[in-house]
Protein backbone atom coordinates (compact mmCIF):
# COMPACT_ATOMS: atom_id res chain seq x y z
CA UNK A 1 0.00 0.00 0.00
CA UNK A 2 1.97 3.62 -1.15
CA UNK A 3 1.41 6.58 0.88
CA UNK A 4 -0.78 7.93 -1.74
CA UNK A 5 -3.53 5.04 -0.87
CA UNK A 6 -6.79 6.27 -1.07
CA UNK A 7 -8.64 6.22 2.55
CA UNK A 8 -11.89 5.83 4.05
CA UNK A 9 -13.63 9.51 4.13
CA UNK A 10 -17.30 8.23 5.22
CA UNK A 11 -19.87 5.19 5.24
CA UNK A 12 -23.36 5.77 4.65
CA UNK A 13 -25.89 3.08 4.95
CA UNK A 14 -28.37 4.26 2.71
CA UNK A 15 -32.14 5.55 3.01
CA UNK A 16 -35.18 3.35 2.17
CA UNK A 17 -37.35 4.75 -0.25
CA UNK A 18 -39.41 4.25 -3.71
CA UNK A 19 -39.68 5.66 -6.82
CA UNK A 20 -41.50 5.37 -10.08
CA UNK A 21 -44.44 3.32 -9.67
CA UNK A 22 -43.69 2.34 -6.18
CA UNK A 23 -40.67 0.37 -7.11
CA UNK A 24 -38.63 0.31 -3.12
CA UNK A 25 -34.98 0.94 -3.32
CA UNK A 26 -32.69 2.20 -1.28
CA UNK A 27 -30.70 5.79 -1.82
CA UNK A 28 -27.42 6.20 -1.19
CA UNK A 29 -26.12 8.93 -3.42
CA UNK A 30 -28.98 11.99 -3.93
CA UNK A 31 -30.42 11.63 -0.87
CA UNK A 32 -29.99 13.64 2.87
CA UNK A 33 -26.67 11.52 3.53
CA UNK A 34 -25.02 12.48 0.85
CA UNK A 35 -26.59 14.93 -1.93
CA UNK A 36 -23.66 14.72 -4.66
CA UNK A 37 -20.45 12.93 -5.20
CA UNK A 38 -18.97 15.49 -8.12
CA UNK A 39 -19.66 13.33 -10.96
CA UNK A 40 -22.24 11.08 -9.12
CA UNK A 41 -25.68 12.30 -8.88
CA UNK A 42 -27.98 9.87 -7.91
CA UNK A 43 -26.97 6.28 -6.95
CA UNK A 44 -29.97 3.70 -6.53
CA UNK A 45 -30.06 0.41 -4.92
CA UNK A 46 -32.67 -1.98 -5.41
CA UNK A 47 -33.44 -5.82 -4.85
CA UNK A 48 -36.35 -7.98 -3.85
CA UNK A 49 -37.91 -11.41 -4.21
CA UNK A 50 -41.56 -10.02 -3.75
CA UNK A 51 -43.05 -8.76 -7.05
CA UNK A 52 -44.91 -6.25 -5.08
CA UNK A 53 -41.77 -4.26 -4.88
CA UNK A 54 -40.49 -4.03 -7.97
CA UNK A 55 -43.77 -4.53 -10.65
CA UNK A 56 -44.93 -1.38 -11.21
CA UNK A 57 -41.69 -0.28 -12.81
CA UNK A 58 -40.70 2.63 -13.86
CA UNK A 59 -43.30 4.27 -16.17
CA UNK A 60 -42.67 6.53 -18.73
CA UNK A 61 -40.76 9.53 -17.58
CA UNK A 62 -38.23 12.18 -18.81
CA UNK A 63 -34.67 12.72 -18.29
CA UNK A 64 -32.58 16.19 -19.74
CA UNK A 65 -28.47 17.06 -19.25
CA UNK A 66 -27.01 13.69 -17.67
CA UNK A 67 -26.51 9.88 -17.73
CA UNK A 68 -28.13 6.92 -16.56
CA UNK A 69 -26.14 3.57 -15.76
CA UNK A 70 -28.93 0.28 -15.19
CA UNK A 71 -26.57 -2.58 -14.52
CA UNK A 72 -28.31 -5.63 -13.40
CA UNK A 73 -27.01 -8.44 -10.99
CA UNK A 74 -30.53 -10.38 -11.16
CA UNK A 75 -33.91 -10.52 -12.97
CA UNK A 76 -34.59 -8.34 -15.99
CA UNK A 77 -35.81 -4.79 -16.73
CA UNK A 78 -37.26 -3.79 -20.52
CA UNK A 79 -36.58 0.04 -21.83
CA UNK A 80 -38.34 2.04 -23.95
CA UNK A 81 -38.30 5.47 -25.22
CA UNK A 82 -39.66 8.06 -27.42
CA UNK A 83 -37.31 7.68 -30.38
CA UNK A 84 -38.10 3.98 -30.82
CA UNK A 85 -35.16 2.52 -29.12
CA UNK A 86 -35.87 -0.72 -27.26
CA UNK A 87 -34.40 -3.49 -25.68
CA UNK A 88 -33.85 -5.69 -22.35
CA UNK A 89 -31.37 -5.50 -19.72
CA UNK A 90 -30.48 -9.02 -18.18
CA UNK A 91 -28.04 -10.02 -15.31
CA UNK A 92 -24.32 -8.89 -16.02
CA UNK A 93 -25.54 -6.43 -18.48
CA UNK A 94 -25.29 -2.91 -18.54
CA UNK A 95 -27.51 0.59 -20.14
CA UNK A 96 -25.28 3.36 -20.05
CA UNK A 97 -27.66 5.92 -21.29
CA UNK A 98 -27.20 9.35 -22.62
CA UNK A 99 -30.57 11.29 -21.99
CA UNK A 100 -28.97 15.14 -23.52
CA UNK A 101 -30.89 17.67 -24.80
CA UNK A 102 -33.64 15.14 -23.55
CA UNK A 103 -35.46 11.76 -23.65
CA UNK A 104 -38.55 9.82 -22.28
CA UNK A 105 -38.13 6.46 -21.45
CA UNK A 106 -39.64 3.79 -19.25
CA UNK A 107 -38.16 1.08 -17.33
CA UNK A 108 -40.21 -2.16 -16.57
CA UNK A 109 -39.19 -5.65 -15.25
CA UNK A 110 -39.53 -8.62 -17.74
CA UNK A 111 -40.76 -10.74 -14.94
CA UNK A 112 -43.85 -10.90 -12.58
CA UNK A 113 -42.18 -12.96 -9.46
CA UNK A 114 -38.47 -14.12 -8.25
CA UNK A 115 -35.80 -11.54 -7.59
CA UNK A 116 -35.19 -8.20 -9.33
CA UNK A 117 -31.82 -6.93 -7.98
CA UNK A 118 -29.46 -4.12 -9.49
CA UNK A 119 -28.44 -0.21 -9.32
CA UNK A 120 -29.21 3.25 -11.20
CA UNK A 121 -26.21 5.66 -11.19
CA UNK A 122 -27.14 9.33 -12.40
CA UNK A 123 -23.88 10.74 -13.75
CA UNK A 124 -23.81 14.36 -14.57
CA UNK A 125 -22.65 15.82 -18.36
CA UNK A 126 -20.64 19.14 -18.38
CA UNK A 127 -22.38 22.22 -19.49
CA UNK A 128 -20.66 21.63 -22.99
CA UNK A 129 -22.48 18.25 -23.25
CA UNK A 130 -26.30 19.03 -21.27
CA UNK A 131 -28.32 19.44 -24.75
CA UNK A 132 -26.44 17.16 -26.68
CA UNK A 133 -28.25 14.31 -28.81
CA UNK A 134 -29.62 11.64 -26.78
CA UNK A 135 -27.10 7.92 -26.98
CA UNK A 136 -26.89 4.37 -25.41
CA UNK A 137 -24.03 2.50 -24.90
CA UNK A 138 -25.58 -1.13 -24.24
CA UNK A 139 -23.93 -4.12 -23.33
CA UNK A 140 -24.55 -7.59 -22.83
CA UNK A 141 -22.79 -10.12 -20.19
CA UNK A 142 -21.04 -12.04 -22.90
CA UNK A 143 -18.75 -8.96 -24.15
CA UNK A 144 -18.20 -8.17 -20.56
CA UNK A 145 -14.68 -8.54 -19.77
CA UNK A 146 -13.32 -10.44 -16.89
CA UNK A 147 -10.21 -10.55 -15.68
CA UNK A 148 -9.02 -12.93 -13.55
CA UNK A 149 -6.57 -11.86 -10.02
CA UNK A 150 -4.16 -13.99 -8.89
CA UNK A 151 -5.65 -14.56 -5.60
CA UNK A 152 -8.82 -16.63 -6.98
CA UNK A 153 -11.02 -12.96 -7.95
CA UNK A 154 -12.56 -11.64 -10.85
CA UNK A 155 -13.22 -8.18 -11.87
CA UNK A 156 -16.31 -7.50 -14.14
CA UNK A 157 -15.02 -4.12 -16.23
CA UNK A 158 -17.92 -2.31 -17.16
CA UNK A 159 -16.03 1.23 -17.96
CA UNK A 160 -12.50 1.88 -17.26
CA UNK A 161 -9.19 -0.14 -17.25
CA UNK A 162 -7.35 -2.47 -14.91
CA UNK A 163 -3.94 -2.40 -13.61
CA UNK A 164 -3.27 -5.07 -15.90
CA UNK A 165 -4.86 -3.17 -18.97
CA UNK A 166 -8.40 -4.88 -18.95
CA UNK A 167 -10.57 -2.62 -20.28
CA UNK A 168 -14.31 -1.97 -20.31
CA UNK A 169 -16.48 -1.61 -23.43
CA UNK A 170 -18.11 1.24 -21.95
CA UNK A 171 -16.29 4.80 -23.56
CA UNK A 172 -17.04 8.28 -22.14
CA UNK A 173 -14.77 11.15 -22.70
CA UNK A 174 -16.50 13.81 -19.89
CA UNK A 175 -16.12 12.10 -16.81
CA UNK A 176 -13.72 8.92 -17.82
CA UNK A 177 -15.72 6.89 -15.84
CA UNK A 178 -14.38 3.53 -13.75
CA UNK A 179 -16.95 0.93 -13.03
CA UNK A 180 -16.02 -2.73 -11.72
CA UNK A 181 -17.89 -5.42 -10.30
CA UNK A 182 -15.34 -7.10 -8.46
CA UNK A 183 -14.80 -10.86 -6.69
CA UNK A 184 -12.37 -11.30 -3.66
CA UNK A 185 -11.62 -14.58 -2.47
CA UNK A 186 -11.05 -14.97 1.20
CA UNK A 187 -8.70 -12.73 2.79
CA UNK A 188 -7.59 -11.27 -0.92
CA UNK A 189 -5.83 -8.06 -1.73
CA UNK A 190 -6.08 -5.52 -4.16
CA UNK A 191 -4.57 -2.49 -5.06
CA UNK A 192 -6.17 -0.42 -7.99
CA UNK A 193 -5.08 2.81 -9.37
CA UNK A 194 -7.70 5.18 -9.64
CA UNK A 195 -6.98 9.01 -11.35
CA UNK A 196 -5.91 11.40 -9.22
CA UNK A 197 -8.77 13.71 -10.53
CA UNK A 198 -11.33 11.20 -9.95
CA UNK A 199 -13.98 10.62 -7.09
CA UNK A 200 -14.73 7.26 -5.90
CA UNK A 201 -16.47 4.96 -3.75
CA UNK A 202 -17.06 1.31 -2.82
CA UNK A 203 -20.72 -0.51 -2.64
CA UNK A 204 -20.61 -3.63 -0.95
CA UNK A 205 -22.72 -6.05 -2.66
CA UNK A 206 -21.63 -9.26 -0.36
CA UNK A 207 -19.12 -9.88 2.51
CA UNK A 208 -17.26 -7.57 4.20
CA UNK A 209 -13.89 -5.43 3.44
CA UNK A 210 -11.44 -3.11 5.15
CA UNK A 211 -9.76 0.15 2.63
CA UNK A 212 -6.44 1.32 2.92
CA UNK A 213 -4.68 1.53 6.43
CA UNK A 214 -8.14 1.69 8.26
CA UNK A 215 -9.19 -1.62 10.51
CA UNK A 216 -12.96 -0.24 9.75
CA UNK A 217 -14.72 -3.34 8.34
CA UNK A 218 -17.58 -1.99 5.41
CA UNK A 219 -20.38 -4.24 5.23
CA UNK A 220 -22.80 -5.77 2.75
CA UNK A 221 -24.88 -2.47 2.12
CA UNK A 222 -22.65 -0.03 3.15
CA UNK A 223 -21.17 2.73 0.24
CA UNK A 224 -17.48 4.09 1.25
CA UNK A 225 -16.39 6.82 -0.04
CA UNK A 226 -12.93 6.96 -0.77
CA UNK A 227 -10.35 10.49 0.20
CA UNK A 228 -7.77 11.71 -2.34
CA UNK A 229 -5.16 9.82 -3.79
CA UNK A 230 -3.42 7.80 -6.65
CA UNK A 231 -4.83 4.65 -6.19
CA UNK A 232 -7.34 2.19 -3.77
CA UNK A 233 -6.06 -0.52 -1.58
CA UNK A 234 -8.77 -3.47 -0.85
CA UNK A 235 -8.77 -6.35 1.22
CA UNK A 236 -11.45 -8.83 2.06
CA UNK A 237 -12.37 -10.48 4.87
CA UNK A 238 -12.04 -14.53 5.83
CA UNK A 239 -15.65 -15.21 3.76
CA UNK A 240 -14.41 -13.06 0.61
CA UNK A 241 -16.39 -10.21 -0.48
CA UNK A 242 -18.26 -8.73 -3.76
CA UNK A 243 -18.23 -4.68 -4.62
CA UNK A 244 -18.63 -2.54 -7.00
CA UNK A 245 -15.68 0.14 -7.26
CA UNK A 246 -16.75 3.39 -9.45
CA UNK A 247 -15.16 6.82 -10.15
CA UNK A 248 -15.24 9.45 -12.03
CA UNK A 249 -13.86 13.07 -13.10
CA UNK A 250 -15.14 15.78 -11.40
CA UNK A 251 -16.30 18.83 -13.08
CA UNK A 252 -16.58 21.35 -10.12
CA UNK A 253 -19.51 22.74 -12.14
CA UNK A 254 -22.89 24.23 -10.89
CA UNK A 255 -25.02 22.12 -10.48
CA UNK A 256 -29.23 22.85 -10.83
CA UNK A 257 -31.55 19.87 -10.20
CA UNK A 258 -35.61 19.93 -10.70
CA UNK A 259 -36.68 15.87 -10.56
CA UNK A 260 -35.68 14.48 -13.72
CA UNK A 261 -33.48 17.37 -15.00
CA UNK A 262 -30.10 18.52 -14.22
CA UNK A 263 -28.73 21.59 -15.60
CA UNK A 264 -26.30 24.18 -14.44
CA UNK A 265 -28.57 27.23 -13.73
CA UNK A 266 -32.48 27.40 -12.23
CA UNK A 267 -33.50 29.14 -15.77
CA UNK A 268 -32.57 25.43 -17.67
CA UNK A 269 -33.94 23.09 -15.01
CA UNK A 270 -37.30 25.76 -15.72
CA UNK A 271 -36.67 25.97 -19.71
CA UNK A 272 -36.42 21.57 -19.45
CA UNK A 273 -39.86 21.58 -17.54
CA UNK A 274 -41.68 23.96 -20.61
CA UNK A 275 -39.83 21.47 -23.44
CA UNK A 276 -41.02 19.10 -22.16
CA UNK A 277 -44.87 19.98 -21.67
CA UNK A 278 -44.08 21.42 -25.10
CA UNK A 279 -43.26 17.50 -26.54
CA UNK A 280 -40.08 19.57 -27.60
CA UNK A 281 -38.35 15.97 -26.29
Amino acid sequence: MSETSREILGIIQGVEGSDGADVKLRRYIGGPELNILDPFLMLDVFGTDEPNDYIGGFPSHPHRGFETVTYMLAGQMRHKDNAGNEGVIIPGGVQWMTAGRGIVHSEMPEQEAGLMKGFQLWVNLPASEKMCEPGYQEFPPEVMPVEELQGGGSINVIAGKTNAGTTGPVTNAHTLPFYMDIRLGANEELDQRIDESHNAFIYVIEGALNVGSSDVSIDEGDLCVLGEGKSVSIKSDANGTRLLLVAGKTLDEPVARGGPFVMNTRAEVMQAFEDYQNNKF
